[in-house]
């Protein structure tokens, strides 16, 4: 009798076997702060000992250390990158590293180099043609956040004031990473 005949087969919510009900585990509190900083990681394109160092100068900081750590991310150039040619993080990057990237008129090739309010990020012309640039661009249609401004045709971005949270759109909880960190 093949499998479609057996009509007393039933589908179950659990795996088989005696344990089948005991693997479903929601997660540990662990699991969730590990994941969330994987996330934001990912999102600002960071490696661990970037986002590390981030943490603790954004501790040693007055004020809260989540709100801190979300302004530090933010203000690397990758970051900044996004509004102009619409990047996201690897691309952005990439980008950055190879030279394609200016800060106030000055070549920038360290990814994790922090603008500040007031600096110009700009792609060069020859990267302004690259066909994934303006793709998205085109395609995807971001809208440059409140703290900075965009000029040139999306080319040119100026970070105007450092973004609180309420600018900061990315939908991360900065809380657990906190407590990860902390621990």
């Amino acid at each position: 009798m093949s499998v479609a005949e057996n009509s007393d087969r039933q589908t179950r919510a659990f795996p088989p076997g005696m344990h089948g009900r005991d693997r479903q585990r929601q997660g540990s509190e662990y699991l969730t702060q590990l994941r969330e900083k994987q996330k934001a990681r990912r999102i600002y394109g960071l490696l661990e000992k970037q986002f590390r160092n981030l943490y603790e100068e954004a501790s040693r900081r007055p004020g809260m250390t989540g709100t801190n750590l979300l302004q530090f991310w933010n203000f690397v150039s990758t970051t900044s990158l996004t509004a102009p040619g619409g990047c996201v993080a690897r691309p952005g990057r990439q980008f950055v590293r190879h030279g394609h990237v200016s800060v106030n008129g000055k070549r920038v090739t360290i990814p994790s180099y922090r603008v500040r309010p007031g600096e110009v990020v700009t792609l060069k012309n020859v990267t302004r043609e690259n066909f994934n640039v303006k793709r998205n661009l085109d395609v995807l249609g971001r809208t440059v956040p409140g703290w900075l401004e965009s000029a040139d045709g999306g080319f040119n971005v100026t970070v105007r004031v450092v973004p609180q949270r309420e600018q900061i759109d990315e939908s991360i909880k900065e809380q657990l990473i906190v407590e990860l960190y902390s621990k």
